[in-house]
């Protein structure tokens, strides 16, 4: 079937925008349903050819998006944290890195037949892992606090510094194609790899040193930074060719590592242009892949996959974590996960395509390998760690707990009602004396601010899946519903506002997309609950019956009651809130703050 390019480029973005909310629906890595989208519609139904619809633009535009993707990794490597993160994760990221290099470079050379030095450049390429695939994988998995920690970091730290030493891989595999003699070898390596790390340190210094001294609005920060990556990818293309990954990636460590210099905003717009140019860039890269050529290689392409699953990544990890107090359960199921993501992908493309165009020898099977590897360890692997870590006996309970930001006596009172339902209840606050009176009702606790770098690193969120925020202070409210949003979801995020805010004109609100649901009732606030308490309303747990329904329970208690939670008959606990229109029914529990009987109506 044949598409004009307007339609073609519009049905790209399309299956990317479908591919990503698959992803999030059914939990899994969103790079998997992009491959196999690009497949699709490629090598199996020929609806698209990249290679046709881009012709000579095709490798600049996919150098520049791989640039942003490395670009945009490199800026959450924090030097800082990689002191912080154990010497498990630390011995992951390197020796454990290595491990993975040498040992895929020989399984490759000796089950596929690649030369030595292009299998020593795919065992770079593949050693990456990433946080876009790991992080949908623990919220499915759920292992315990140890394992979700180690994972996540080893995600965050080795997509950087994975991409460096794929590049510089590449670099030298490059340097040895232009001669025989050593030394040439040698002083080709060196001029690239220095144009790359000179630029790019330089560009991340000068663009730092403005954003210090405020030489630009806030508005042209992001735009201004995605146009210094291109202006750094190409400039060190044109000093010295292959340089630019490298000067992308050395641009963006050394920017996000300079002291007193926020790009927390720059590194959320680079996210978001990532997700963007993935969606593309996936579909347009598996759309290119040789399929027959996969087929060709039969069997030894499976052997090389359970290799770099069976052999390097258990190897690997258990070398990385000697010495250390993890268990063999947590081991084994470190060593399980270990899926291969979008840097991975993204290089080897690139790669891939400068092989071709120097003739190199198994150039036309090397993305093809690589993709096996990714869809490969990302199927096995996502479809079985969660069954593997129950197993095990790593796996947390579901996380219908609740986080509540806001210690005071309303807090306490509703910490206290969840916590015995059974569920885990963790109480966040600033203030001493609220958190001292938690513990003392028996409530875990986290002193401190919710919303700190502190409590992202050592909050342990573990078994919790809903956000209360009630503070009383609206602004830290609906600060606390946004930060923890994208871990909870904005289902799960709840608010109690204070009186005040009914008060207030319009234009003075804040925004109800920025906030959580609001709780319990139209009419019901914050300091509605306090003077209840102050009152002596207490909760009281009902159980309902087809004797004694919710409507006999209205008509008892009339307007002396504010209904907070009701419990199903599955045990499933559900919040009422201005939109849940809770009906509770014969069998279930009803939790309700009632007040005294003789209490003034």
């Amino acid at each position: 079937m044949e598409f004009n390019a307007l339609t073609t480029i519009a049905g790209i973005g399309f299956l990317a925008a479908i591919a990503q909310w698959v992803a999030w629906r059914v939990r899994l890595p969103a790079i998997l349903f992009l491959l196999l989208f690009g497949i699709l519609v490629g090598p199996v139904l020929s609806w698209l050819h990249p290679d046709d619809l881009f012709g000579e633009l095709l490798f600049p535009v996919i150098s520049l998006s791989v640039a942003v993707i490395l670009f945009e990794g490199s800026m959450t490597l924090r030097f800082s944290e990689l002191k912080e993160v154990g010497s498990t994760v630390r011995n992951l990221v390197t020796i454990g890195a290595l491990v993975t290099w040498a040992i895929t470079s020989w399984l490759v050379h000796t089950v596929i037949g690649f030369e030595y030095k292009l299998a020593f450049l795919f065992g770079a390429v593949v050693v990456v892992t990433g946080p876009t695939v790991i992080v949908p994988m623990l919220r499915t998995v759920r292992p315990n606090k140890r394992i979700a920690n180690i994972l996540r970091w080893e995600g965050i730290i080795i997509d950087p510094l994975g991409a460096l030493l794929a590049v510089l891989a590449f670099d030298f595999y490059i340097s040895t194609q232009a001669g025989d003699a050593a030394g040439s070898i040698l002083l080709l390596f060196l001029k690239i790899v220095l144009a790359g790390v000179i630029l790019g340190y330089l560009a991340g210094v000068g663009l730092g040193t403005m954003l210090k001294r405020y030489l630009m609005p806030e508005y042209l920060r992001s735009p201004i930074t995605l146009l210094l990556v291109f202006i750094v990818f190409a400039v060190s293309e044109q000093f010295e060719h292959e340089s630019g990954l490298l000067a992308v990636t050395i641009f963006g460590m050394t920017l996000a590592n300079q002291k007193d210099l926020e790009v927390d905003d720059i590194l959320d717009f680079k996210e978001s242009l990532t997700i963007v140019l993935i969606g593309g860039l996936f579909v347009i890269l598996a759309a290119r892949v040789d399929l027959n050529a996969l087929l060709n290689i039969g069997v030894d392409s499976l052997i090389l996959l359970a290799g770099v699953m069976f052999i390097a990544r258990p190897v690997s990890v258990f070398i990385s974590s000697f010495g250390s107090e993890l268990t063999i359960q947590e081991r084994l199921l470190i060593a399980w996960i270990g899926p291969r993501g979008i840097v991975c992908a993204a290089v080897a493309s690139v790669f891939a395509i400068r092989l071709v165009e120097i003739g190199a020898e198994d150039a036309e099977i090397f993305v093809p390998l690589a993709f096996l590897i990714i869809i490969g360890t990302v199927v096995l692997q996502s479809t079985t760690a969660k069954y593997v870590a129950h197993w095990l006996g790593v796996r947390d309970p579901a996380p219908s707990g609740f986080l509540i930001v806001g210690g005071s006596r309303v807090g306490r009172m509703l910490a206290e009602a969840l916590h015995e339902q059974d569920l885990r209840v963790l109480v966040a606050d600033s203030d001493w004396e609220n958190i001292s009176q938690a513990r003392m009702g028996g409530v875990e606790t986290y002193y401190g601010n919710p919303v700190s770098e502190h409590a992202d690193r050592y909050m342990d969120l573990s078994g919790i899946g809903n956000l209360i925020s009630l503070t009383g202070r609206t602004n830290f409210d609906v600060v606390a519903s946004m930060h923890f949003r994208s871990i909870f979801g904005a289902r799960n995020a709840y608010e109690l506002p204070s009186a005040a805010e009914g008060e207030k004109m319009d234009k003075h609100r804040i925004s109800a997309r920025l906030r959580g649901q609001r709780m319990f009732g139209e009419d019901v606030t914050y300091n509605m609950l306090l003077g209840w308490l102050t009152a002596g309303a207490s909760v009281r747990v009902t159980a309902l019956s087809e004797e004694f329904g919710f409507e006999e329970y209205v008509e008892t208690y009339a307007d002396r009651f504010i209904t907070l939670f009701a419990v199903d008959t599955s045990d499933r606990l559900h919040v009422e809130t201005t939109q849940s229109n809770l009906k509770p029914e014969a069998g279930w529990k009803l939790i309700s703050l009632v007040k005294p009987e003789n209490e003034d109506r």
